[in-house]
């Protein structure tokens, strides 16, 4: 019997694993976000070894800029408060 490759997550599986986890744990603290994630990635089947903090977390500032969902874990920073010194 061949053992089969677990597929790499696209940032699309990331961002719907970032919607499951703010479902399932509403009250998810943002040190504790990544792990959910990961959880979630590898309850699907995916091979999560190449799965980085920096990725997750650029893939979760990418859906609220884009108006995806709004800033449920109060992270990412406005244009405007970027500007401020």
């Amino acid at each position: 019997m061949k053992y089969r490759k677990k597929p790499y997550p696209r940032n699309n599986d990331i961002a719907e694993a970032i919607l499951e986890a703010l479902w399932k744990y509403p009250l998810v603290k943002p040190i504790d976000f990544y792990e959910k994630i990961i959880l979630i990635l590898k309850e699907k089947g995916f091979y999560t070894g190449l799965v980085n903090r920096k990725r997750v977390w650029r893939v979760y500032e990418n859906m609220v800029k884009r108006g995806n969902m709004p800033d449920y874990l109060m992270v990412v920073k406005d244009s405007e408060d970027e500007l401020e010194v």
